[in-house]
């Protein structure tokens, strides 16, 4: 199939195009209204047909017959356990763990938070929400009960489920103490908690809001899925914000299913029965749509990993679970490839497995550098698949469509738009910008099917935060160009939100944090190169005048401080001592300035610079310090 034929379809009608792609899943009503717009004029995908993602993902796999073929492989390295789930036995424990959430008296359009580590019980949790039409908001179990309570008083969830503790490395963190912390800092207060006890050793204190997991599910009777309308939010993923805050973005659920079957026959070339593994974490977009979601739909068997590409127990874990459960599509991040290649660098590890099942690799969530890609395929002899998408997109945005028409990859490019997605590269003053010229990556309107559907509770920071500065297209907050072949490269995000190894924070909520230690005055957090995560948080701070604490033990209380509030994911731990910060007139920090700075990279020092001399100031320290491209390798 011709790529270039089938994505000036999707641009020239759009309706058209994705009316056809909606046949490609099961209604319970049939959608007639393919495209229209809410009352804010945002587009909206099959707003009259009615569907359930729990039956699409598991029920109709049984009643045509695959019952038998196995749906999840739950391998975790950190407790040496390896079990197999037919779509049959999911079906069963989904559904009655749905009608026991209906028993404890949730309903169609309540709220629920899943807050548990890389177990089969979170997908079964998620699977019983979309069942019976509870909005489920999975919270990375990385988090620190402060991070948990925002986002508790946010979407007012009536039950949390979580698990009596998770496994990082070789360390047993108890969930349900965090748990507990979270609903005590917040102030909506959840009916109840439901605890899976996974019997680790890991302190669980009973409360009187408690539900044990396992009693519900084997008291409870199965319940049927609930025809829900194509636009019912079927979850809330929260990601960080310029403002410290973070935002509930909103997914429905109708065009999430056409998008990601979508996704998985034209850009991932995907067969059904053939096993898909993202290597993410249930907490992120990515383990929303292709740990669970996009694979159970498209017939996959998916795997859920808990563990780490490294020290699990080594750097050959990750090919070990691709020879065991025969993968053929791999999903990850380059930050997982560089520990690896850290720890392997001649690549002794990979020769111990047979991967000949492995057809393709695909990279998101960072840039990845074209020496990693080079390692990779040196080793493994495949093709590695790097694309672009976003939280708010849901799917692929720019990527090697491989189901369509497999082109040559270009190093540093994510190869070209998705169909549905007219992208364009602008300047500031909303013009289109010329061929290798760098601009914001935009993107017109109407999105296809599968975006965000709004960010809950806050319409005008949705309308604010993306639509605008440019009437009619959405703002990705990424900066890009397109070359002379029409590939398009993006070259990172143009705010302040930071990205660690895939995971994005906010530097404005960091500073608060930061800000909050009783001798700082002020700081400046911005994100900066790191071979291995692609970025880490890097902390600038002026101290009262009357601090006396040594820099080492500063260093280590903010790094506590950012530990206990955001989580240890964060990795603030690079903090330095600076006299002032630098400022524009106005007092505005110039973080990009500091960017350029730490990354050695070239910059034009604004005219509305305060004082020059602060530049020489900050490099000495930098040099000092041995920070960013003064790091000695």
């Amino acid at each position: 199939m011709n790529y270039n034929n089938f994505y000036t379809e999707s641009i020239r009608d759009p309706e058209k195009f994705w009316a056809t792609q909606a046949d490609t899943i099961a209604w319970y009503k049939k959608p007639e209204t393919i495209l229209s717009e809410d009352k804010n004029g945002y587009p909206l995908w099959y707003k009259d047909g009615e569907l359930n993602l729990c039956y699409l993902t598991i029920d109709k796999h049984v009643e045509e017959g695959y019952g038998e073929e196995i749906a999840l492989i739950y391998d975790s390295p950190v407790t040496q356990t390896i079990k197999k789930y037919t779509f049959a036995e999911v079906k069963a424990e989904v559904a009655k763990l749905a009608g026991g959430m209906l028993a404890l008296g949730l309903k169609k359009n309540d709220t629920a938070i899943i807050y548990m580590p890389m177990i089969p019980q979170t997908a079964f949790a998620m699977l019983a929400c979309a069942r019976i039409g509870v909005t489920h908001s999975v919270v990375f179990g990385g988090f620190a009960p402060h991070e948990l309570a925002i986002r508790i008083d946010d979407c007012k969830p009536r039950v949390i489920i979580t698990a009596s503790s998770g496994i990082e490395v070789d360390r047993l963190i108890a969930y349900k103490p965090l748990v507990d912390e979270a609903i005590s800092l917040a102030e909506h207060r959840p009916k109840k908690v439901i605890v899976f006890n996974r019997k680790l050793g890991a302190r669980v204190p009973f409360k009187k809001y408690d539900v044990d997991y396992e009693t519900l599910v084997y008291g409870s009777e199965e319940t049927p899925c609930v025809p829900l309308p194509a636009t019912h939010p079927l979850y809330i993923l929260y990601t960080s914000g310029t403002t410290g805050k973070p935002k509930g973005i909103i997914r429905d659920t109708g065009g999430y299913a056409v998008a990601l079957l979508f996704s998985m026959k034209y850009i991932y070339d995907v067969q059904p029965a053939e096993t898909f593994w993202a290597a993410s974490d249930m907490g992120w977009a990515v383990g929303h749509s292709y740990i669970l979601y996009g694979p159970l739909l498209n017939r996959n068997t998916t795997v859920i990993f808990e563990g780490k590409p490294i020290k699990t127990p080594d750097a050959s874990t990750f090919w070990r679970v691709i020879a065991d459960h025969k993968v053929n599509t791999m999903f990850t991040a380059p930050t997982a490839i560089r520990a690896i290649k850290k720890e392997d660098p001649d690549g002794d590890f990979i020769k111990r497995y047979d991967l000949s099942c492995l057809k393709n690799q695909f990279l998101a969530g960072e840039r990845c550098d074209n020496a990693t890609i080079e390692w990779f395929q040196k080793h493994i002899p495949i093709p590695v698949i790097d694309h672009w998408w976003q939280t708010e997109s849901g799917w692929p945005m720019v990527a090697n469509s491989l189901g369509l028409e497999k082109m040559p990859v270009k190093s540093g490019s994510a190869t070209k738009a998705v169909c549905g997605y007219d992208i364009k590269i602008f300047n500031e003053n909303g013009e289109e910008v010329g061929t290798n010229e760098e601009g914001l990556v935009v993107i017109k309107l109407p999105l296809p099917p599968g975006n965000m559907l709004g960010i809950w509770g806050n319409e005008a920071r949705f309308k604010a935060s993306y639509f605008d500065k440019f009437d009619g297209y959405y703002l990705s907050g990424d900066g890009g160009y397109k070359d002379n072949d029409n590939y398009i490269f993006i070259t990172g995000r143009v705010d302040d939100v930071i990205n660690v190894a895939g995971h994005r924070f906010s530097t404005a909520e960091m500073e608060e944090i930061v800000s909050s230690h009783e001798l700082i005055a002020e700081c400046a957090v911005i994100g900066i190169h790191d071979e291995l995560k692609g970025q880490v948080p890097f902390a600038l701070v002026v101290t009262k005048l009357n601090a006396t604490m040594s820099h080492f033990q500063l260093q280590q209380e903010i790094e506590n401080l950012v530990r206990q509030q955001i989580g240890a994911v964060a990795s603030l731990k690079n903090i330095v001592i600076v006299k002032r910060l630098p400022k524009t007139r106005s007092g505005k920090t110039l973080r990009r300035l500091l960017r350029s700075l730490c990354d050695g990279e070239e910059y034009q020092i604004p005219s509305t610079i305060d004082d020059e001399s602060i530049i020489d100031e900050i490099n000495s320290v930098l040099k000092e310090h041995e920070i960013g491209c003064y790091k000695i390798k």
